[in-house]
């Protein structure tokens, strides 16, 4: 891969990631004059409450902590988030904990109670602040009544295997859940409640988001069920998860928020960062460096392999009508799927970056890197990949067959593999980010 255009695409990716620091995003939506706390056109008079209490879950969430403690320091009475693992930062007041992500393990269960247990002592003199981000979904984790944390780590990896999109997997979640689709707002009425959301779903919804913990709800047992239709899983899972969501269907069981409810009265849901905000710096970085660029699509979905036919067949059309010494950068970003069918190991942009060079293979001019904004891109150390047109080519000439690698979902061993031999760094691995709002891909073009 060329060193310079190596350098290039991750100088842009750098500028993406900076602009959606959680830390900064949290202090440039709140500010703190004459003991009255400003969010987003809302005030809150710090006199009238006797306790404010910081609770969240996410793997951004530490970062929008260490903002909240250098905004209110020892105002805060208590505080706690649940943080995937590795993905702590320095705190002082608020504790952390860490538990496992994608598919939720018990530390998050743990970690989960005992913020319910603070949302159930909130009373009216309460300021109940949560801190959202991307991940919360399987982190903040509390089983239904007769759901057990195995199976829902069951249902989590079936639907995750089977390409489900976000808004099915988190509509299935919901209603497995006694802290999603508001239920958590329910849980801490009659306190004032505050949500600070860093958005990794498209569009922003926030029902979607984390599975909207303090969000009124659209979908229904009903919605849930279908999901599971569509992916032909109900009789794959646990006959526990069935019978809660029959249950449920059947008005047995407590529908999550909805409209009207009393907790929504008394909440105030605010996003501070997006993946609109990554990609406009994204966009003014490219133009530092004297490239053109614009964004192409802001909500990337559908299954990996079809967003990178799409990206190349983009690339192409728009290398063929650039003059001589062109350059121009495309930007995207979203979240893909990937229907594992495969044994191998990867994640969707890796998946991603291995497909778009297969369809690129000899083509001059077109780089591409695809990367999660979190740092993690599946159940590996790897953030995404770099790719060009040469990759392809140059990985068979080394006998690493990409379509071999592809079939099997294996495109994490693929890059591994590729780099050891060939001395390139496609892979690109940097580590928790602190931030998270889905994936960015950059295609840089180069007539």
């Amino acid at each position: 891969m060329n060193n310079n255009k190596n350098t290039e695409l991750i100088d842009i990716f750098n500028a993406a990631l900076a602009a959606v620091d959680p830390y900064h995003a949290v202090l440039k939506a709140t500010r703190l004059e004459q003991n009255c706390l400003h969010i987003a056109g809302a005030i809150y008079d710090l006199e009238a409450f006797k306790r404010i209490v910081v609770v969240g879950a996410g793997k951004a969430t530490s970062r929008m902590a260490m903002a909240i403690e250098k905004l209110l320091g020892a105002r805060i009475s208590a505080g706690l988030i649940v943080v995937k693992d590795g993905h702590k930062a320095q705190l002082e007041i608020i504790r952390q904990i860490e538990a496992s992500h994608p598919v939720p393990n018990q530390a998050g269960v743990d970690g989960t109670q005992t913020i319910l247990q603070m949302a159930q002592l909130a009373d009216e003199k309460t300021l109940f602040i949560c801190l959202i981000s991307g991940g919360a979904s399987a982190l903040l984790v509390a089983p239904a009544d007769g759901v057990t944390l195995a199976d829902k780590q069951e249902v989590t990896g079936l639907l995750l295997n089977s390409g489900a999109t976000i808004e099915e997997l988190n509509a299935v979640r919901k209603h497995l859940s006694a802290v999603k689709g508001g239920r958590l707002a329910q849980m801490a009425l009659p306190a004032q409640i505050v949500t600070l959301i860093l958005s990794d779903v498209i569009g922003d919804r926030l029902d979607v988001i984390a599975s909207g913990p303090t969000a009124q709800d659209g979908s229904t047992f009903a919605d849930a069920w279908a999901v599971l239709e569509k992916y032909r899983l109900q009789k794959a899972i646990p006959m526990r998860v069935a019978h809660h969501l029959q249950q449920g269907m059947a008005g047995n069981v407590s529908e999550t928020v909805k409209q009207g409810d009393a907790c929504l009265h008394k909440t105030h849901n605010v996003i501070v960062g997006g993946i609109s905000l990554a990609l406009d710096a994204a966009r003014e970085k490219s133009r530092q460096l004297g490239i053109d660029a614009e964004i192409i699509n802001a909500e990337l979905q559908g299954e990996a392999r079809d967003a990178a036919r799409f990206l190349a067949q983009t690339a192409l059309t728009i290398l063929s009508k650039m003059q001589l010494h062109e350059r121009r950068v495309l930007l995207s970003g979203g979240e893909t799927t990937v229907t594992v069918r495969g044994a191998g190991m990867g994640g969707r942009n890796q998946e991603l970056a291995l497909a778009f060079a297969i369809e690129i293979e000899g083509l001059q001019g077109i780089s591409l890197l695809s990367a999660g904004t979190d740092g993690s891109d599946g159940p590996n150390d790897a953030a995404g990949a770099m790719v060009n047109g040469d990759t392809a080519a140059l990985a068979r000439n080394l006998d690493i067959e990409p379509a071999r690698y592809l079939a099997d979902n294996d495109s994490y061993h693929f890059f591994q593999k590729f780099d050891a031999v060939s001395g390139e760094q496609t892979h690109l691995i940097t580590g928790p980010t602190g931030t998270n709002v889905m994936d960015i891909q950059i295609t840089l073009l180069d007539k």
